[in-house]
């Protein structure tokens, strides 16, 4: 299974795409869609033309994207809410399921905490993925949501999906695990 992870930003969105093959995880392409400064409609066309262009090039079977909580500042949160939904509607416009994590579930399924800082999660990302070097932050960012999504996601997801099934047994799915 091949793994887009976005990490939305105003004026730097990161990417990062991983190959999940049993265990094992590979690195694919990591990087950055930069963002000019201008009016805000058409800075949002350019995160939802890039994460469309990242998934066209790299064909991922589904996708992952950080969740973003409030700020300090309010006006701060929601523009960054308003990248996050362009870099959402250019993942659901090539046809990808998306997935959802907060910075807390990526750290801590990355770094084992989380509290992480920026150089712990870069680090532990260059040596799951056996990296060169080490990536930039918010491509680092990126493939940590990947590999959360690789490592968590995937799991619940199937077991969502059997949940129908699980249902008519008088069992259920919560929070992941199997309840009855």
């Amino acid at each position: 299974m091949k793994i887009l992870g976005i990490d939305p930003g105003l004026r730097v969105t990161g990417f990062g795409v991983i190959q999940k093959e049993g265990a094992r995880l590979s690195y694919i392409a990591s990087g950055t869609i930069r963002i000019p400064d201008g009016d805000l409609p058409s800075r949002l066309k350019v995160i939802l033309d890039g994460v469309g262009e990242v998934a066209r090039v790299y064909r991922p079977d589904c996708a992952a994207i950080e969740i973003v909580f409030s700020n300090v500042n309010a006006q701060s949160t929601l523009l960054l809410g308003q990248a996050r939904g362009a870099a959402i509607c250019g993942l659901v416009s090539a046809d990808l399921s998306v997935a959802e994590y907060t910075a807390l579930q990526m750290k801590k399924a990355v770094a084992g905490h989380g509290k992480a800082q920026k150089a712990q999660v870069q680090a532990m990302v260059q040596r799951l993925l056996k990296l060169d070097g080490l990536p930039g932050t918010d491509a680092a960012d990126a493939l940590g949501v990947a590999i959360c999504h690789a490592n968590a996601g995937v799991g619940r997801q199937m077991l969502g999906g059997l949940a129908p099934e699980l249902a008519r047994k008088g069992l259920r799915v919560r929070g992941g695990r199997l309840v009855g």
